[in-house]
């Protein structure tokens, strides 16, 4: 077995059960990619098995801090059936599942979420890579079903020296699939759509939404980045629930024609087809300024924008960039109107993010209280030794009068 062995004092987040082990951390050792070695402290103490990665800043990640631990067939399959089980726990009212969730369930860069009778796979480090075959047929058993699909595309894998992979990895069918998420359907092709296909990590913010909009009788509604229109079908859910969509505005603004039309497609599937339906195949930030210029407002606004900071290194850079929309969209907010904010950046924490709105509420003139704090889904868990899975924030912002 071969063996890492850290500098003096690196031991400490290994301690804490903390999976990453940076390369600056490195006093000798390596291994080839994916391969499990030992980590061990400066003075030969065992700290963990962790899978290699000679191409990351994250040389290694934990699989097990159990010295006596076998990592093998058996310790995947076993994993594999924890993590599918565990979303028992989270009354989850969907058959679009985030099945397993990386490091939050002991599978350090695999995700996996499951669209109906079908899941979808990322291999995202090179310990899973190493162990795809084994992985995709312990999911399988633990799920029952017999067709995964790969969307190994994700730009996590060029830092682990990856290439990107798409296609079936076990048995075949369509990719174009349909899902239910709080009563509404919904369509996605996971080989072309975002992520895995879609969303999921926001289907409890969707669902806060539409209550929001069925209490609030949102009469003007603007959703940016609105991809296939999520955050659009449940205010039109919300609103047609009360009797209020005849006659309300609700302006959809992204930069893909194709994700419009599945947008408008997804109000038509489920009966919401208002009379004041819009979407825009354009640029938020420059829409944000022509709605300024015109003297719009909007009763509430949904800013939910890509990942600006995948890493702390882009974190400057991508806070003026959540500082500006937020800016332009406080600005078309009246007295009373409400913002839901969202910042899906790893490199950007919740305590910044929180900075972020409130220097862009001050730049704008406007002062607001925080009404709610959101994030993922349950079943893309933070848990207390890996608080990095905290990706997703969201803010509830009312404007002051």
């Amino acid at each position: 077995m071969k063996v890492l062995r850290l500098k003096p004092g690196k031991e400490r987040s290994l301690l804490r059960r903390h999976p990453w082990i940076f390369d600056a951390a490195i006093a000798k050792g390596g291994g080839d990619a994916g391969e499990t070695v030992r980590v061990e402290s400066h003075d030969g103490r065992f700290l963990a098995w962790a899978a290699y990665s000679p191409a990351s800043k994250i040389r290694a990640r934990a699989w097990s801090f159990d010295e006596k631990q076998r990592i093998d067939a058996p310790f995947f399959i076993a994993r594999c059936a924890s993590a599918v089980g565990a979303r028992a726990l989270f009354g989850i009212e969907s058959d679009g599942v985030r099945l397993v969730h990386g490091e939050a369930d002991g599978l350090p860069g695999l995700i996996v979420d499951r669209y109906g009778d079908t899941l979808v796979a990322q291999f995202g480090s090179a310990g899973v890579e190493r162990w795809k075959s084994v992985l995709a047929d312990a999911l399988l058993q633990a799920t029952g079903l017999t067709r995964l699909y790969e969307r190994s595309d994700a730009s996590g894998r060029e830092r682990e020296g990856l290439p990107p992979v798409t296609g079936w990895l076990r048995g075949e069918g369509p990719t174009e699939l349909s899902i239910r998420e709080h009563g509404w359907q919904l369509t996605l092709d996971i080989a072309t759509g975002h992520k895995t296909g879609y969303y999921l990590d926001q289907r409890d913010s969707r669902g806060r939404f539409a209550r929001l909009a069925a209490q609030r009788r949102f009469a003007r509604v603007l959703n940016c980045y609105c991809y296939t229109g999520g955050f659009t079908v449940a205010a039109a859910s919300g609103l047609a629930s009360v009797g209020a969509l005849a006659g309300a505005e609700l302006v959809s603004v992204d930069s893909s024609l194709p994700a419009l039309e599945r947008a408008r497609s997804h109000l038509a599937l489920n009966g919401l087809d208002g009379a004041r339906t819009e979407f825009l195949d354009a640029d938020v930030n420059a829409t944000l300024r022509r709605f300024i210029d015109e003297g719009r407002q909007f009763d509430v606004i949904v800013l939910d924008p890509p990942k600006f900071a995948p890493t702390v290194a882009h974190a400057e850079r991508a806070a003026r960039a959540y500082k500006d929309i937020n800016r332009l969209a406080f600005k078309l907010l009246p007295p009373g109107g409400v913002l839901l904010t969202f910042s899906c950046s790893g490199g950007i924490s919740a305590d910044l993010f929180h900075k972020i709105v409130a220097s862009a509420g001050l730049d704008a003139g406007v002062d607001g209280y925080i009404a709610e704090r959101l994030g993922a889904a349950p079943d893309h868990p933070m848990t207390i030794e890996f608080p990095e899975g905290e990706y997703l924030k969201g803010l509830v912002v009312v404007r002051k009068p």
